[in-house]
């Protein structure tokens, strides 16, 4: 079950994340199209990205589906793409701040 707090690490790349909002579903989080594993149980030793997953994560940012109340931040980059299943998490975008004219 993702919760909130929870870090995870990617199985295929240096990629780590921690979640910051977790749906209330289950949900199957992937990096590099594997399962994402708990921190510090597992290394990427020799694998890597599945052909298609392997754009990329960047330090710092934070990955969304509003639809389905997921968010998490990434806390250290890697070459794998983060997916739900099989679909990419965009990069969350910044909320324009109101102009002080």
């Amino acid at each position: 079950m993702v919760t909130p707090g929870l870090r995870l690490s990617s199985a295929v790349c240096t990629t780590e994340i921690i979640v910051v909002r977790a749906p209330a579903a289950e949900v199957d989080l992937r990096c590099g199209g594997v399962t994402l594993l708990d921190h510090g149980v597992g290394s990427p030793g020799h694998r890597v990205p599945e052909p298609g997953m392997d754009t990329g994560t960047l330090l710092g940012k934070r990955y969304a589906d509003p639809d389905l109340g997921l968010e998490v931040l990434c806390t250290k980059a890697g070459s794998g793409t983060l997916a739900v299943g099989g679909s990419p998490l965009p990069v969350k975008s910044a909320t324009p701040l109101p102009s002080s004219d």
